[in-house]
Protein backbone atom coordinates (compact mmCIF):
# COMPACT_ATOMS: atom_id res chain seq x y z
CA UNK A 1 0.00 0.00 0.00
CA UNK A 2 1.52 3.29 -1.15
CA UNK A 3 1.39 6.32 0.68
CA UNK A 4 0.05 9.25 -1.74
CA UNK A 5 -1.11 12.72 0.03
CA UNK A 6 -0.80 16.43 -1.02
CA UNK A 7 0.44 19.26 1.53
CA UNK A 8 -1.18 22.83 0.97
CA UNK A 9 1.61 25.24 1.21
CA UNK A 10 -0.11 28.17 -0.33
CA UNK A 11 -3.64 29.06 -1.26
CA UNK A 12 -3.58 32.61 -1.63
CA UNK A 13 -3.80 34.12 -5.31
CA UNK A 14 -1.67 37.36 -5.78
CA UNK A 15 -1.26 38.55 -2.49
CA UNK A 16 -0.04 36.38 0.42
CA UNK A 17 -2.18 37.21 3.85
CA UNK A 18 -1.91 36.97 7.72
CA UNK A 19 -3.15 33.63 6.87
CA UNK A 20 -2.43 32.29 3.56
CA UNK A 21 0.26 32.17 1.49
CA UNK A 22 0.53 32.18 -2.21
CA UNK A 23 0.62 29.26 -4.44
CA UNK A 24 2.99 26.44 -3.46
CA UNK A 25 1.92 22.53 -2.53
CA UNK A 26 3.91 19.31 -2.03
CA UNK A 27 2.72 15.98 -3.94
CA UNK A 28 3.95 13.47 -1.42
CA UNK A 29 4.80 10.01 -2.47
CA UNK A 30 5.88 7.86 0.19
CA UNK A 31 6.95 10.80 1.93
CA UNK A 32 8.81 11.76 -1.10
CA UNK A 33 8.16 15.44 -2.13
CA UNK A 34 7.49 16.95 -5.33
CA UNK A 35 6.96 20.60 -5.18
CA UNK A 36 4.47 22.63 -7.50
CA UNK A 37 4.91 25.99 -7.65
CA UNK A 38 7.19 28.32 -5.35
CA UNK A 39 5.39 31.30 -4.06
CA UNK A 40 7.14 33.83 -1.83
CA UNK A 41 7.92 32.03 1.58
CA UNK A 42 7.57 28.77 0.49
CA UNK A 43 10.75 27.16 1.91
CA UNK A 44 9.19 28.56 5.57
CA UNK A 45 6.12 26.59 4.96
CA UNK A 46 7.60 23.53 4.47
CA UNK A 47 9.70 23.74 7.57
CA UNK A 48 6.86 24.69 9.13
CA UNK A 49 4.76 21.83 7.57
CA UNK A 50 7.63 18.92 8.17
CA UNK A 51 8.49 18.88 3.76
CA UNK A 52 12.02 17.02 3.90
CA UNK A 53 14.41 19.37 1.89
CA UNK A 54 16.82 16.40 1.50
CA UNK A 55 14.71 14.91 -0.30
CA UNK A 56 13.22 17.21 -2.88
CA UNK A 57 14.61 16.28 -6.48
CA UNK A 58 11.79 17.94 -8.72
CA UNK A 59 10.13 20.71 -8.98
CA UNK A 60 7.35 22.16 -11.10
CA UNK A 61 6.46 25.63 -12.03
CA UNK A 62 2.84 26.26 -13.46
CA UNK A 63 3.60 29.38 -14.73
CA UNK A 64 5.76 32.79 -14.35
CA UNK A 65 3.59 35.21 -12.38
CA UNK A 66 5.24 36.06 -9.30
CA UNK A 67 3.14 34.81 -6.69
CA UNK A 68 4.22 31.13 -7.89
CA UNK A 69 7.65 31.99 -8.62
CA UNK A 70 9.37 34.52 -6.19
CA UNK A 71 10.10 31.75 -3.90
CA UNK A 72 12.09 29.72 -5.79
CA UNK A 73 14.87 31.71 -5.90
CA UNK A 74 15.45 31.86 -2.08
CA UNK A 75 15.41 28.07 -2.13
CA UNK A 76 17.92 27.74 -4.66
CA UNK A 77 19.89 29.72 -2.42
CA UNK A 78 19.34 28.20 0.71
CA UNK A 79 19.68 24.47 -0.98
CA UNK A 80 23.53 25.53 -1.69
CA UNK A 81 23.53 26.89 1.89
CA UNK A 82 22.52 23.51 3.14
CA UNK A 83 25.55 21.60 0.99
CA UNK A 84 23.46 20.39 -1.52
CA UNK A 85 25.22 17.74 -4.04
CA UNK A 86 22.07 15.90 -5.69
CA UNK A 87 20.80 17.27 -8.86
CA UNK A 88 17.71 19.25 -8.86
CA UNK A 89 15.25 18.78 -11.45
CA UNK A 90 12.93 21.76 -12.43
CA UNK A 91 10.09 21.62 -14.97
CA UNK A 92 9.09 24.87 -16.23
CA UNK A 93 8.23 27.45 -18.62
CA UNK A 94 10.98 28.08 -20.93
CA UNK A 95 11.64 31.17 -19.61
CA UNK A 96 12.25 30.13 -15.62
CA UNK A 97 15.94 29.24 -16.62
CA UNK A 98 16.65 33.01 -17.48
CA UNK A 99 15.13 34.08 -14.94
CA UNK A 100 17.16 32.26 -12.24
CA UNK A 101 20.36 31.98 -13.84
CA UNK A 102 19.85 35.73 -14.28
CA UNK A 103 19.84 35.99 -9.98
CA UNK A 104 22.80 33.73 -9.62
CA UNK A 105 24.72 35.77 -12.05
CA UNK A 106 23.75 38.81 -10.75
CA UNK A 107 24.54 37.96 -7.17
CA UNK A 108 27.81 36.07 -8.26
CA UNK A 109 26.16 32.68 -7.15
CA UNK A 110 27.61 29.29 -7.89
CA UNK A 111 25.65 26.24 -6.85
CA UNK A 112 27.66 23.51 -5.43
CA UNK A 113 24.80 21.03 -7.14
CA UNK A 114 23.64 20.95 -10.50
CA UNK A 115 19.69 22.37 -12.16
CA UNK A 116 18.55 19.75 -14.79
CA UNK A 117 15.95 22.52 -16.27
CA UNK A 118 13.46 20.98 -18.79
CA UNK A 119 10.80 23.58 -20.62
CA UNK A 120 7.35 22.83 -20.70
CA UNK A 121 5.31 22.05 -23.79
CA UNK A 122 1.99 23.79 -24.46
CA UNK A 123 0.72 22.12 -27.58
CA UNK A 124 -0.60 19.79 -25.48
CA UNK A 125 -0.62 16.61 -22.88
CA UNK A 126 3.06 15.65 -22.31
CA UNK A 127 4.00 13.04 -19.78
CA UNK A 128 7.55 14.98 -18.58
CA UNK A 129 8.54 12.91 -15.71
CA UNK A 130 8.50 8.87 -14.54
CA UNK A 131 9.55 7.23 -12.32
CA UNK A 132 8.64 3.00 -10.95
CA UNK A 133 5.51 4.66 -8.73
CA UNK A 134 4.44 7.79 -11.05
CA UNK A 135 3.73 9.09 -14.13
CA UNK A 136 3.83 13.21 -13.83
CA UNK A 137 1.67 14.88 -17.41
CA UNK A 138 1.56 18.88 -18.22
CA UNK A 139 -0.97 20.20 -20.41
CA UNK A 140 -2.04 23.43 -20.87
CA UNK A 141 -4.47 26.03 -19.33
CA UNK A 142 -5.61 29.35 -20.16
CA UNK A 143 -4.10 32.82 -18.36
CA UNK A 144 -2.12 36.01 -19.66
CA UNK A 145 0.87 34.07 -19.66
CA UNK A 146 1.94 30.68 -20.76
CA UNK A 147 0.68 28.54 -17.79
CA UNK A 148 0.19 24.88 -17.17
CA UNK A 149 -1.63 22.34 -15.32
CA UNK A 150 0.06 19.04 -14.13
CA UNK A 151 -1.21 15.62 -13.06
CA UNK A 152 0.06 13.25 -11.02
CA UNK A 153 -0.74 9.40 -11.92
CA UNK A 154 0.41 6.35 -10.08
CA UNK A 155 1.75 3.47 -12.10
CA UNK A 156 -1.13 0.79 -12.81
CA UNK A 157 0.30 -1.76 -10.24
CA UNK A 158 0.57 -5.64 -10.73
CA UNK A 159 -1.99 -8.15 -10.02
CA UNK A 160 -2.25 -9.85 -6.46
CA UNK A 161 -1.65 -13.66 -6.32
CA UNK A 162 -4.31 -15.74 -4.07
CA UNK A 163 -2.30 -16.91 -0.99
CA UNK A 164 -3.80 -20.28 -1.00
CA UNK A 165 -2.60 -20.74 -4.52
CA UNK A 166 1.46 -20.46 -3.72
CA UNK A 167 1.33 -23.39 -0.99
CA UNK A 168 -1.49 -25.25 -3.38
CA UNK A 169 1.13 -25.14 -6.50
CA UNK A 170 4.32 -25.01 -4.79
CA UNK A 171 4.62 -22.16 -6.65
CA UNK A 172 8.60 -20.71 -7.84
CA UNK A 173 9.61 -17.09 -7.17
CA UNK A 174 9.42 -17.02 -10.96
CA UNK A 175 6.08 -18.69 -11.07
CA UNK A 176 4.65 -16.22 -8.73
CA UNK A 177 6.40 -13.39 -11.02
CA UNK A 178 5.04 -14.54 -13.96
CA UNK A 179 1.69 -14.86 -12.63
CA UNK A 180 1.41 -11.62 -10.91
CA UNK A 181 2.56 -10.28 -14.94
CA UNK A 182 -0.71 -11.49 -16.00
CA UNK A 183 0.06 -15.23 -17.38
CA UNK A 184 -1.50 -18.40 -17.04
CA UNK A 185 -0.35 -21.44 -15.00
CA UNK A 186 0.60 -24.62 -16.90
CA UNK A 187 0.51 -27.65 -14.72
CA UNK A 188 2.95 -30.72 -14.99
CA UNK A 189 0.26 -32.80 -17.09
CA UNK A 190 -0.38 -29.76 -19.26
CA UNK A 191 -3.00 -28.56 -17.74
CA UNK A 192 -3.81 -24.63 -17.70
CA UNK A 193 -5.20 -22.95 -15.05
CA UNK A 194 -6.29 -19.20 -15.58
CA UNK A 195 -4.62 -15.99 -14.33
CA UNK A 196 -8.20 -15.16 -13.42
CA UNK A 197 -8.57 -17.96 -11.12
CA UNK A 198 -4.59 -17.37 -9.88
CA UNK A 199 -5.09 -13.55 -9.07
CA UNK A 200 -7.53 -10.93 -7.63
CA UNK A 201 -7.17 -7.02 -9.24
CA UNK A 202 -5.14 -4.52 -7.87
CA UNK A 203 -6.31 -1.43 -5.95
CA UNK A 204 -6.73 0.96 -8.78
CA UNK A 205 -3.85 3.88 -9.27
CA UNK A 206 -4.85 7.13 -8.00
CA UNK A 207 -3.99 10.18 -9.50
CA UNK A 208 -3.54 14.24 -8.54
CA UNK A 209 -4.89 17.00 -10.96
CA UNK A 210 -3.48 20.26 -10.45
CA UNK A 211 -5.21 23.65 -12.28
CA UNK A 212 -4.25 27.14 -11.61
CA UNK A 213 -4.83 30.48 -13.22
CA UNK A 214 -7.00 29.45 -15.81
CA UNK A 215 -10.00 30.83 -17.26
CA UNK A 216 -12.33 27.02 -17.55
CA UNK A 217 -11.07 25.30 -20.29
CA UNK A 218 -13.85 23.25 -22.44
CA UNK A 219 -11.90 20.00 -23.39
CA UNK A 220 -10.36 19.62 -19.84
CA UNK A 221 -11.79 16.04 -19.54
CA UNK A 222 -8.90 14.86 -22.03
CA UNK A 223 -6.40 15.52 -19.59
CA UNK A 224 -8.03 14.46 -17.04
CA UNK A 225 -11.09 12.91 -16.76
CA UNK A 226 -11.63 11.05 -13.69
CA UNK A 227 -9.54 12.32 -11.56
CA UNK A 228 -9.33 11.15 -7.68
CA UNK A 229 -8.74 14.40 -6.72
CA UNK A 230 -8.88 18.10 -8.36
CA UNK A 231 -7.53 21.58 -7.02
CA UNK A 232 -8.67 24.46 -9.22
CA UNK A 233 -8.44 27.72 -8.79
CA UNK A 234 -11.21 29.77 -7.25
CA UNK A 235 -9.82 33.16 -7.27
CA UNK A 236 -13.29 35.30 -7.06
CA UNK A 237 -17.33 34.11 -6.24
CA UNK A 238 -19.88 34.26 -9.39
CA UNK A 239 -20.92 37.47 -8.18
CA UNK A 240 -17.37 38.80 -10.07
CA UNK A 241 -17.66 36.59 -13.09
CA UNK A 242 -16.84 39.16 -15.36
CA UNK A 243 -13.80 39.93 -13.30
CA UNK A 244 -12.35 36.87 -13.44
CA UNK A 245 -12.97 36.54 -17.12
CA UNK A 246 -11.18 40.06 -17.16
CA UNK A 247 -8.32 38.55 -15.30
CA UNK A 248 -8.78 35.38 -16.80
CA UNK A 249 -8.90 33.11 -13.80
CA UNK A 250 -11.92 30.94 -12.50
CA UNK A 251 -14.91 31.32 -9.94
CA UNK A 252 -16.12 28.96 -7.60
CA UNK A 253 -18.53 27.40 -9.37
CA UNK A 254 -16.57 27.39 -12.71
CA UNK A 255 -14.36 25.14 -10.47
CA UNK A 256 -17.34 22.97 -9.46
CA UNK A 257 -18.19 22.86 -13.01
CA UNK A 258 -14.78 21.62 -14.57
CA UNK A 259 -14.98 18.81 -11.12
CA UNK A 260 -18.78 17.92 -11.95
CA UNK A 261 -17.49 17.27 -15.89
CA UNK A 262 -14.32 15.38 -15.44
CA UNK A 263 -15.72 13.06 -12.88
CA UNK A 264 -13.48 14.16 -10.17
CA UNK A 265 -13.96 12.22 -7.01
CA UNK A 266 -12.88 15.00 -4.91
CA UNK A 267 -12.76 18.99 -5.33
CA UNK A 268 -10.07 21.13 -3.66
CA UNK A 269 -10.46 24.97 -3.98
CA UNK A 270 -8.31 27.19 -3.52
CA UNK A 271 -6.18 30.36 -4.64
CA UNK A 272 -8.43 32.97 -3.19
CA UNK A 273 -8.66 36.42 -3.94
CA UNK A 274 -7.24 38.20 -0.90
CA UNK A 275 -10.24 40.38 -0.78
CA UNK A 276 -12.04 37.51 0.79
CA UNK A 277 -11.64 37.39 4.47
CA UNK A 278 -13.85 33.91 4.87
CA UNK A 279 -13.95 31.86 1.94
CA UNK A 280 -17.41 30.27 3.15
CA UNK A 281 -19.16 31.95 0.51
CA UNK A 282 -16.48 30.36 -2.27
CA UNK A 283 -17.04 27.14 -0.61
CA UNK A 284 -20.87 27.29 -0.54
CA UNK A 285 -21.32 28.18 -4.21
CA UNK A 286 -19.20 25.32 -5.40
CA UNK A 287 -21.18 22.67 -3.07
CA UNK A 288 -23.99 23.21 -4.30
CA UNK A 289 -22.80 22.19 -7.72
CA UNK A 290 -20.30 19.57 -6.66
CA UNK A 291 -21.27 18.81 -3.20
CA UNK A 292 -17.79 16.69 -2.49
CA UNK A 293 -15.59 19.84 -2.20
CA UNK A 294 -13.39 20.97 0.11
CA UNK A 295 -11.39 24.35 1.29
CA UNK A 296 -7.85 24.89 1.01
CA UNK A 297 -5.80 26.19 4.01
CA UNK A 298 -2.66 26.89 4.27
CA UNK A 299 -1.09 23.28 6.09
CA UNK A 300 -4.20 20.87 5.30
CA UNK A 301 -2.85 17.08 4.14
CA UNK A 302 -4.68 15.66 1.65
CA UNK A 303 -4.98 12.28 1.18
CA UNK A 304 -5.60 10.58 -2.34
CA UNK A 305 -7.24 7.29 -2.28
CA UNK A 306 -9.45 5.23 -4.53
CA UNK A 307 -13.17 6.51 -5.23
CA UNK A 308 -15.31 4.67 -2.96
Amino acid sequence: MHDFKVRILGSSSALPTSTRMTTAQAVLYNEVPYLIDCGEGTQMQMRRYNVHFGRLKNIFISHLHGDHIYGIFGLLSSFNLLGRKQDLNIFAPEQLKKLYETVLDLNNDNLNYKINFYSLDCSGKSLIFSNKHLNVYSFPLKHSKPVFGFLFEEKPKQLNIRKEIISRYNLSIKQIIDIKNGNDFVLPDGRVILNTELTHSPIPPCSYAFCTDTLPIPNIKKYINNVNILYHEATFGSDMKEMAKTTMHSTASQAAEIAKKVNAGELVIGHFSSRYKNVDILLNEARDIFPDTVEAKDGLLIYIKSKN
